[in-house]
């Protein structure tokens, strides 16, 4: 089953297109990533879903439900968008226990989502001093207390040190093994490599990819390429070109995100073209390099 779905989901601000007739589904059980620049249109998707904004057009369903029955789906879905909300002179648990009550939430889930984001030996201490990382864990632990089957997050880990991130990395695992879909929307994209089993690339609100992310991974491969004058080096850019696939230029060598196929074809046509000396290796493709291969309209 998905845990979301939309079909030619539109939004427009003015003259501005945020979501331009956007398809995608999300399988329920995953971490999925929502991964684009500034501006592609995550966190207005991410809106449209929740029922803050609504389309111009298209349509979607939340854990079964259409957009139009917010009531029936709602309930069941934790939101973290954008920087959480807390009272800075009240302790953690405080803040917890103040939003459980306005929520009609269970107090007893306060301490147990309290020790879910490792919050429990600083439940006591004022929000104020809390470490950037340790506030995004209490907004996290906000977002689980109606216990959702549907959690989303907005840049979960910005502005995190390597040890906030790896912590809410684990956290996140944590929660997915517990049976809960995760909507993870980053401009991190090294980070969501790590953690995301479905990858959402949006690009200028429409959708690159949508799929597994280890499809993506291990289907696509990065060839470097060294070539030893400018002639060869306009020649492999020349090939690769025109088999559809864009090169990064750096000082001395070529880089092409490409599937793992067209190292064969690519030596096959540049030692016809005369470039008998051409060594070209194959290395596993980063996600950012996937995402700027298909960005520069590449195709698989």
């Amino acid at each position: 089953m998905n845990a979301i779905e939309t079909h030619g989901l539109t939004k427009h601000f003015g003259k501005q297109t945020a979501v331009d007739d956007l398809s995608l589904s999300i399988p329920a059980g995953s971490i999925a990533g929502f991964i684009g620049p500034n501006g592609a249109g995550k966190t207005t998707t991410l809106r449209l879903l929740l029922g803050l904004v609504r389309p111009n057009a298209g349509s979607a369903t939340v854990l079964g439900r259409p957009l139009t029955e917010r009531d029936r789906y709602l309930p069941r879905v934790g939101a973290l968008i954008e920087a959480p909300a807390f009272y800075p002179s009240l302790s953690g648990r405080t803040n917890l226990e103040v939003l459980a009550l306005l929520g009609g939430h269970r107090g007893s889930r306060v301490n147990d989502m309290l020790e879910t984001v490792d919050l429990s030996d600083r439940a006591g201490d004022r929000v104020g001093t809390y470490s950037l990382g340790m506030k995004q864990r209490l907004g996290v632990a906000m977002a689980l207390l109606p216990d959702p089957e549907l959690l989303i997050l907005d840049e979960p880990a910005n502005g995190l040190d390597p040890l906030g991130i790896v912590e809410m990395r684990e956290l996140l695992r944590r929660l997915r093994d517990r049976g809960k879909t995760i909507v993870l929307s980053s401009h991190l994209l090294g980070e969501l490599e790590h953690v995301a089993d479905w990858l959402v690339m949006l690009h200028k609100g429409k959708a690159l990819f949508c799929g597994s992310a280890r499809d993506l991974l291990t289907q696509r491969v990065e060839l470097v390429i060294e070539p030893e004058d400018a002639v060869q080096r306009e020649l492999v850019t020349r090939v690769a070109n025109q088999a559809g696939y864009a090169v990064t230029q750096e000082v001395h060598t070529l880089r092409i995100a490409c599937p793992a196929g067209f190292a064969d074809t690519l030596d096959r046509l540049t030692r016809e073209a005369g470039a008998v000396d051409l060594t070209i290796r194959v290395k596993e493709a980063s996600l950012e390099q996937l995402f700027l291969a298909l960005v520069k309209g590449e195709h698989s």
